[in-house]
């Protein structure tokens, strides 16, 4: 496929959330001939206002920021049983990037109070209680490594530093100035993944190897695409517009498109989400 061009300009992370009109959708994933194959399109918010940031806890289980009577609290949803439940008893700010623990069911996400604080919380599985992960640390977004390690991306004035955080010492260093919102553990292997904007302004992804915290240059990422997701450990997905390209980092330097949502009415398709089994792919899109 030709190399492809995209003419938007590229907008840094909102770090206040913006609200938009957003909805999360759950697709059935599968590799097709010069592409991939999304099938069973499942609208699993189907909710006015803010439903974005899927996360999954399970193959058949996911978590996402979703609009609660004009607040935006955790929603869990199970695929099987169609039962959506809200997971965070209510607190006076809202909840965002809802990720679960790697070794148990309680979940950390981003609340953002009235007041502007960003900090990142705690929520029990069981109660919905939420106790502050580490203190005085203005969390934008974080991924796990695992259950004592985390990147995050956190608030320096209007731009944002990559930042290790070991929980378990309750510490933080950061690594990078300049840095993207989106973090991902890479399947199967002992690597995360960032972006930092480079001298054009755009995002340049890397990995970072979590034993000896070395980092490699991956690619740029497509002009305007702040968020991508791994399917496997060799391939990346990003989507713009109704359109996901795929980047494999065993074959051609290229974003190349793999398929098109155009038949399902989604547009502007943001942040992603793939199961533990590579079997289930969530996008959030406008429709």
């Amino acid at each position: 496929m030709k190399k492809l061009f995209f003419l938007f300009i590229i907008i840094i992370a909102n770090f206040t959330f913006a609200q938009q009109n957003t909805e999360v959708y759950v697709f059935d994933l599968a590799p097709a001939y010069e592409g991939l194959e999304l099938m069973n399109a499942r609208n699993i918010s189907n909710n006015e206002g803010y439903d974005n940031q899927p996360s999954f806890i399970s193959n058949e289980t996911l978590v996402f920021a979703g609009n609660n009577e004009g607040q935006t609290d955790i929603s869990e949803y199970n695929l099987n049983s169609k039962i959506q439940k809200w997971v965070n008893q209510k607190t006076e700010g809202g909840e965002y990037s809802p990720q679960k623990f790697p070794s148990n069911n309680d979940v950390a996400a981003v609340r953002l109070d009235t007041d502007g604080l960003q900090r990142l919380y705690r929520y029990d599985a069981k109660t919905g209680k939420s106790s502050e992960i580490i203190k005085s640390l203005q969390v934008a977004y974080f991924a796990f490594y695992d259950d004592t390690k985390m990147l995050a991306t956190v608030l320096d004035g209007d731009k944002m530093d990559l930042t290790l955080i070991d929980l378990a010492s309750k510490t933080a260093d950061t690594l990078f100035y300049n840095a993207g919102r989106s973090l991902q553990k890479v399947p199967k292997t002992n690597s995360m993944s960032y972006s930092l904007i480079n001298g054009e302004g755009n995002l340049d992804l890397y990995l970072l190897d979590m034993n000896s915290y070395e980092s490699f240059f991956i690619s740029e990422l497509p002009i305007g695409i702040q968020d991508y997701v791994w399917i496997n450990d060799t391939q990346i997905i990003v989507g713009s517009g109704n359109k996901l390209y795929m980047y494999d980092t065993l074959g051609e330097t290229e974003w190349n498109r793999v398929a098109s949502l155009e038949e399902y009415g989604i547009k502007s398709i943001s942040r992603m989400a793939i199961s533990p089994d590579g079997k289930k792919l969530a996008i959030v899109g406008e429709n």
